[in-house]
């Protein structure tokens, strides 16, 4: 039997099918060949067309499939990985009514401080765990004040996964771990949080229906098994926001076990038993998606937003044309660490939690013309992305999320070797690598929900480690030395902020 799984990227959306008797991925595809269109009208603003999604989900489907001889009677479900913390916008015909504001929106920022201000913080955090920030309830907050006309037409509003699984079955649906990366689920009591919805004028009718993370989710319509050359009857059974869905794809379910992933944004996620927060939410607590009241399962989340586009960026700009990723790591490794000096800092894709919600712009520090050239620029990217996530892994100490050992699936910035020594080093964590990603990690998680496996541990026959990476004694001094003067520089600058 087989099943499929949908990542729905910011950058692309990658489609998977997965082959449950053995755990293996049969044939895999990505749309587009480059990197998806985000529309910044205004400075800090990031939107993209949900159209644009499902466009390039047909497109990855069909790519899949093509040159392939797959019986698709064999395949049963659908799962459903997405980019978190975005804003659908619905009228009561299903129409989309504006562009989605996706998860590096910066609009909403001082909106989510108002709203934190007001309720107060250690009302937020005790019962949300989080800031609002610039969450999809404060991003809903700001079309309210900003939009009016428009907010007067919204009957439901959605995630972006949620909005594909409407898409696929015409049902209007969420799950719990969803509702909390919106900041819209109240811990305390276990339910949507009345408190927030009252204060911004918000109807409890514009939420979706609530369904668990695996479970039976809506069947295809006839019109989109026929759009999309799949068998008709086929249901969706999980859906979960990208970084809740990477941890699952490397079997990180239980507390004390943690995940990293490095595409557009950087990510290190932990999980714990404990509702614990971080009290200046700098890194943020959702419920994960093994999450249950009586035995709650929550995963504290550092995000950096700026990781792979700053790679993606230097490979537009400063590479030579054809030149790509892999070549790019070989001429960085031709620096030593530590890049002679050189610093970057990777945030320049809108506000960063870590920094308190501040868009501080990406820096270019010590740049000197007569040492300096484009292989130092590629080693010093690549070592400012691992800066930036060891100054939240210490931040995530303080709400009990240690890091010895790191799993991630081989991909992104993962397939960087140096990249994954010099944060081995740093954080002195040893990196296991999987033969995983997210769509994988969808497919898994749609067996699971429609009950294909005996148990949960099933679902990761096949998942093997294909990577080790130890942190290396040899070039410690170095990229230690280079991270004190990367994280001084930073804090020196944030207190002129």
């Amino acid at each position: 039997m087989y099943t499929i799984g949908y990542d729905i990227g910011s950058s692309s959306v990658k489609a998977a099918l997965f082959d449950t008797s053995d755990g293996s991925c049969i044939t895999s595809a990505y749309s587009p060949d480059d990197e998806m269109t985000i529309s910044a009208l205004q400075s800090g603003w990031a939107e993209q067309n949900p159209e644009m999604w499902w466009q390039h989900l047909k497109n990855a489907t069909k790519k899949m499939f093509s040159g392939k001889h797959i019986d698709k009677k064999n395949i049963k479900v659908i799962g459903i990985s997405y980019q978190m913390h975005g804003l659908v916008a619905v009228d009561k015909e299903h129409n989309v009514l504006r562009p989605a504001i996706i998860w590096c929106d910066s609009r909403a920022v001082e909106t989510g401080n108002s709203i934190f201000k007001e309720l107060g913080a250690e009302k937020c955090l005790l019962s949300l765990l989080n800031s609002p920030g610039n969450f999809t309830a404060s991003k809903l907050k700001w079309v309210k004040d900003n939009e009016p006309k428009l907010f007067e037409k919204i009957h439901k509003i959605m995630l972006p996964g949620d909005y594909i699984a409407m898409r696929m079955t015409g049902d209007v649906q969420t799950t719990i771990p969803g509702l909390s990366e919106g900041i819209f689920w109240d811990f305390r009591n276990n339910s949507i949080s009345d408190m927030l919805l009252n204060h911004l004028g918000i109807p409890k009718t514009m939420l979706p229906e609530i369904i668990p993370t695996f479970s039976d989710q809506g069947t295809l319509l006839k019109s989109v098994s026929d759009e999309l050359g799949l068998p008709y009857g086929l249901k969706v059974s999980y859906r979960a926001g990208d970084q809740p869905n990477n941890a699952f794809s490397v079997n990180v379910l239980e507390p004390g076990e943690v995940a990293a992933t490095a595409g557009t944004s950087g990510v290190i996620y932990g999980v714990t038993d404990q509702v614990k927060y971080d009290p200046e939410s700098r890194v943020n607590s959702f419920a994960h998606v093994n999450y249950a009241e009586k035995d709650p399962r929550i995963g504290v989340l550092l995000c950096i937003n700026g990781t792979g586009i700053l790679n993606s960026w230097l490979k537009k700009n400063v590479a030579d044309k054809g030149t790509g990723y892999e070549e790019m790591n070989k001429i960085a490794s031709g620096v030593s660490a530590g890049s002679d000096g050189l610093l970057i800092y990777p945030f320049g894709n809108g506000a960063e939690r870590v920094l308190n919600n501040r868009d501080f712009g990406s820096i270019i520090k010590n740049l000197n013309f007569n040492i300096h050239h484009k292989a130092h620029l590629f080693r010093a990217a690549q070592e400012g992305i691992a800066f930036s996530l060891k100054y939240g892994m210490d931040i995530m100490k303080e709400t009990g999320i240690k890091t010895e050992f790191i799993r991630a699936g081989k991909t992104n910035m993962f397939l960087s070797d140096l990249f994954s020594q010099t944060l081995a080093t740093l954080t002195g964590a040893v990196i296991e690598l999987y033969n995983t990603d997210g769509s994988l990690g969808a497919a898994r998680g749609a067996a699971i929900g429609a009950g294909l496996f005996g148990s949960p541990k099933e679902a990761f026959t096949g998942l093997k480690i294909v990577g080790r990476i130890e942190p290396d004694t040899k070039i410690k001094s170095q990229i230690h030395d280079a991270f004190e003067m990367w994280k001084k520089y930073l804090l020196k600058n944030m207190n002129c902020l």
